[in-house]
């Protein structure tokens, strides 16, 4: 797979998709017998550019929200964290996510998007401009969940950043609430075909590619070398407490997870993302991607919300303030 090796073009991240309002419940229980809510944002796509701008990348976020209060707030946040946007406002609806605890270990995440403005992304939203622009522009499979118009979307946008150089990042996430594996096996498939980093659970990477996870042994090294002959030059095979392994041009990299006090497992993904992307536009070399990546993901699941965990780079930098949670 050809790229213009970050830090060429100018254009920095870009990304786009999806930005939901979250309500949280405050207190462990049955959300039914009224407890308070608080009110943030969450959305693979933008955590991604929050965190990758805390980290010092220069981001743009594109997409969709509606013309409500919830779109208002996720405008305002989006740009008060330093990520410029390109936004449209007005048809359809801010999505929303709730998320609850019935147990202390148990995190119950409902999603109300049929229909939103995410939902409708169009080309035009995006901006052919912009696209090409990007040093790296990274999607997910979120996005092409969404519908028709968001999947045709992610298709143009992918191909229109192959066709001017640009290097393509892709997550798979993987969603069951919004598509079944067999529709959206083919579409992620073609993602991953045009794409030159891929990010992926072992369970995604293994749906993907149509195979069937090893239970027996540590399958990441096999699933990352079979996506790695798809295309990709850079797969990285997330694994949550497990570290993560990567194949890169060639070359295998394992890192292990600190211990951590895990609030909230929500966005330590596309923490990760942020951390390894924003390392990658730096010129970071591998090894040190994925311990931003590892290091990010770990502050991230400490904190409750999506976004509000996402670390800021002197956080990272500075080990005695990072101590107390990365031991």
């Amino acid at each position: 797979m050809t790229g213009v090796e970050a830090g060429t073009r100018g254009g920095g991240l870009v990304t786009f998709g999806e930005a939901l309002g979250r309500l949280t419940s405050e207190h462990v229980g049955l959300l039914e017998s009224g407890r308070p809510l608080t009110l943030s944002m969450g959305g693979a796509e933008s955590n991604v550019a929050i965190g990758a701008a805390r980290l010092g990348a220069d981001v743009t976020w594109a997409g969709r929200l509606g013309a409500d209060s919830v779109g208002d707030l996720i405008e305002r946040r989006l740009r008060a964290e330093g990520v410029t946007t390109r936004l449209t406002r007005g048809a359809g609806f801010t999505g929303l996510m709730v998320c609850s605890r019935r147990t202390t270990g148990a995190l119950r995440v409902d999603y109300h998007r049929a229909g939103s403005a995410a939902s409708q992304l169009s080309p035009a939203d995006v901006g052919d401009e912009l696209v090409r622009g990007a040093d790296i522009l990274h999607v997910t499979g979120i996005t092409p969940a969404l519908g028709d118009s968001a999947r045709d979307t992610t298709a143009w946008a992918v191909r229109t950043a192959r066709d001017a150089g640009v290097t393509v990042s892709f997550d798979v996430n993987f969603r069951s609430k919004l598509w079944s594996a067999a529709e959206a096996r083919p579409v992620l498939q073609d993602l991953l075909e045009h794409a030159d980093i891929l990010f992926a659970g072992p369970e995604e990477a293994a749906l993907v590619l149509g195979v069937t996870p090893d239970p027996s042994r540590d399958d990441r090294g096999r699933l990352a070398r079979l996506a790695a002959q798809a295309g990709p030059r850079e797969v990285v095979i997330k694994d949550g407490s497990r570290g993560c392994l990567a194949v890169i041009d060639g070359h295998e990299y394992v890192r292990d997870a600190p211990t951590v006090t895990t609030l909230d497992p929500v966005g330590a993904g596309d923490a990760f993302v942020a951390g390894y992307l924003t390392e990658r536009l730096r010129g970071v070399d591998p090894q040190g991607r994925l311990t931003t990546a590892i290091r990010a993901g770990a502050y991230a699941v400490t904190v409750p919300g999506d976004c509000e965990g996402l670390p800021f780079r002197h956080e990272l930098d500075d080990l005695e303030a990072t101590t107390d949670i990365l031991r």
